[in-house]
């Protein structure tokens, strides 16, 4: 038996991305970019994802995608668990109606009718890192509550699954702190170390479903922000012998979210519990309200439990609608870069495109010592 939360039955999580806008944590300040790219992109795309469910159901994309996170859950879920009471998986501000017993088949757990939810993403934020390892764990030994993410990417203007597609994402650690950046608005701004910090950020190549995935930590949370996870797409890069891309360009940016209930649950738990900064909720966060208002977007992850508490983990996975023709280069951030020296802040992170290589030497996966539970101190 295990528990679960849900959106309500027949919709799955999608989220096309096209429009953006940079800000810092804690900022508030709606773009007027932001607005005007998400009205074009939503008047001119092309076709819904709801008309792709008969396609993908036919190429058998659906089916594996089923028993695909079935064998992640059967994989991670741990092996004592009690039945639960079926309140209890009745859920949360997804207004989930699916009831979960210790008899409910997988393939009613993972089976979605994937439907177009089009939204433009908020903001990228400051902390993208260029040169970042090709990873699947990308937890690195920090503490919290551990969680496999699961992302499949499907092209709104062919209902095809995109193979090849290099997943980039980043997250702060359970007190509020993104590793490989030295900032004011990160923790300790004195801490130089933290440059050379890669804990929960990695990239991960699509197969032939659009699917990649990740075992990492559930983020924190910082002032003024909802708890999230950033994520990167890049399209036609090309692996170096480094372990890092080169080339290519970005069609999709954006931020994922959790439900407030799941949130609530883990910053109970150790070493969350430690911030005395005030959770943002995701009804008043900024980047929530631009990617969902006036849209049917839901960047929200659907999850399942690991185990009997939320301390065994969890299983978290998302389908993205991408506009492949998008190209975001000119508007993307990096704060800094990974070398096999370790990072390299950018002095003029206030800038620009992406570059078409990740710069300096080699990376070693090594770069920096295993960070703390609790990183630098979290940001004011």
């Amino acid at each position: 038996m295990f528990d679960m939360h849900l959106p309500q039955l027949g919709k799955l999580a999608v989220v096309a991305m096209a429009g953006l806008a940079i800000a810092h944590p804690g900022a508030h300040e709606p773009n007027s970019y932001t607005d005007l790219t998400k009205r074009t992109f939503l008047h001119n795309a092309r076709r819904s994802l709801d008309q792709c469910a008969d396609q993908l159901e036919r190429r058998g994309v659906q089916a594996r995608a089923e028993a695909r996170r079935a064998v992640l859950f059967d994989k991670y879920k741990k092996r004592s668990l009690a039945v639960r009471d079926t309140d209890t998986v009745v859920n949360t501000s997804h207004h989930s109606s699916l009831h979960v017993s210790p008899h409910t088949p997988e393939a009613k757990l993972f089976s979605k009718n994937p439907v177009c939810i089009l939204a433009p993403e908020g903001e990228i934020g400051p902390f993208w890192v260029k040169g970042e390892l090709i990873r699947h764990d990308i937890s690195d030994g920090q503490a919290g509550i551990p969680i496999i993410i699961d992302g499949q990417f499907i092209d709104i203007n062919t209902c095809e699954p995109i193979p090849d597609l290099y997943w980039d994402v980043w997250n702060c650690n359970a007190t509020g702190v993104y590793s490989g950046v030295q900032s004011s608005m990160n923790g300790n701004g004195d801490d130089a170390s933290n440059l050379n910090k890669t804990f929960l950020r990695g990239i991960q190549k699509t197969d032939r479903d659009g699917v990649a995935g990740f075992k990492t930590v559930f983020p924190g949370h910082y002032s003024g922000r909802a708890t999230h996870v950033h994520v990167v797409a890049h399209l036609n890069a090309t692996l170096l012998p480094n372990n890092t891309l080169t080339g290519g360009y970005v069609p999709h940016i954006g931020q994922l979210f959790f439900d407030q209930d799941l949130i609530s649950e883990v910053e109970a738990t150790y070493p969350y519990n430690t911030s005395t900064i005030s959770i943002t909720k995701n009804a008043d966060d900024h980047v929530v309200i631009v990617e969902t208002e006036d849209s049917d977007s839901d960047p929200f992850f659907e999850y399942a439990y690991l185990g009997d508490s939320i301390e065994d983990g969890l299983l978290a996975w998302i389908t993205l609608g991408v506009n492949v023709t998008a190209n975001h280069d000119s508007a993307v951030q990096y704060a800094a870069t990974l070398t096999s020296n370790g990072g390299v802040a950018n002095d003029d992170s206030s800038g620009g495109a992406i570059p078409s290589s990740p710069g300096g030497a080699p990376p070693s996966s090594s770069a920096g010592a295993p960070p703390s539970s609790s990183g630098a101190m979290p940001p004011a």
